[in-house]
């Protein structure tokens, strides 16, 4: 007789318990700082992104993913979803946007803001690496886990990349719209919500064929959500959020091929199977037209 099976694998119901936990929690937690402010500041001071109910509040999307992960697949699946952490390789053009397209299009965007000539935020200089470790570590990124790691590889099982980048912005867009109620302690405060909305979706769209052509890289994810929050770049609102609109559009284009095709993007949730047997492609035909093609 069959034993039967400990773990039951994910499927795109598995997103249902997913924004339960993630909005359940959040919102929740949000409704503490915001109606109870008094109180949360009497007990954990200011609420500023180093308070820890704001900081467990934005860990939820990833915690909740983390979580599911190990529900469904054990400890041995929750290793083989973080050895997605190890996927590096994507097409040159790819790692050339994220790490120099992204400063530049943020630079433009402070100089159309007037902000580009704001003196350096950090003193005494050395400031700015606990402020690249917050963010690096315990701010917005650790969200991934969620975003990248498990809705996106879900939605993408019946529905094109494109409109899978879609609806993960508009979650996670939605998402965020609690930390505008806060006071001046947290920086969306002083941000108007309709281009943040829209910026987020667009940064969204733009994540997806690199997330692809990353084979589901939970590192190139990581890092880009690092790169949209890096404090040493000056404030570009809302100026950056147009700018990333438009070059959304232009990667949709010119990957259209992939991006509306149901099945081209990564579907899996666990690291991908065989991934030492995986040949990793990217001629320049691939770099020239930023092709979304799994190596």
């Amino acid at each position: 007789m069959q034993t039967k099976p400990r773990t039951k694998s994910m499927t795109v119901k598995t997103l249902v318990p997913f924004l339960a936990l993630t909005f359940g929690l959040s919102w929740g937690i949000a409704a503490l700082l915001i109606f109870f402010t008094d109180q949360v500041v009497a007990i954990f001071g200011e609420i500023t992104s180093s308070n820890p109910l704001y900081l467990l509040m934005s860990w939820t999307p990833g915690l909740a993913g983390i979580f599911l992960v190990w529900r469904h697949y054990g400890l041995k699946g929750l290793g083989s979803f973080f050895r997605r952490l190890t996927l590096w390789r994507m097409p040159r053009v790819w790692w050339l946007y994220l790490l120099l397209g992204i400063p530049a299009l943020n630079y433009i965007g402070a100089a159309l803001n007037g902000t580009i000539s704001d003196p350096f935020p950090f003193s005494p200089w050395y400031q700015v690496f606990p402020a690249l470790g917050q963010v690096f570590f315990l701010l917005g990124t650790n969200e991934e886990f969620g975003w990248r790691g498990l809705a996106q590889p879900l939605l993408q099982r019946k529905l094109a990349p494109f409109w899978a980048g879609v609806i993960v912005g508009i979650i996670w867009a939605t998402w965020h719209l609690p930390a505008f109620l806060f006071g001046g302690g947290v920086v969306y405060g002083s941000w108007a919500i309709v281009p943040f909305f829209g910026g987020v979706i667009a940064v969204s769209i733009i994540l997806t064929p690199m997330f692809n052509s990353s084979r589901g890289s939970l590192l190139i994810a990581y890092l880009y959500h690092f790169q949209i929050m890096n404090p040493i770049f000056p404030d570009a609102q809302p100026w950056d959020n147009l700018i990333s609109a438009i070059v959304a559009v232009v990667i949709v284009i010119l990957n259209r091929q992939t991006m509306f095709k149901k099945g081209a993007g990564v579907t899996e949730v666990l690291m991908p199977e065989r991934d030492s047997e995986i040949t990793y492609e990217a001629d320049e035909t691939t770099e020239n037209s930023l092709s979304t093609t799994a190596g």
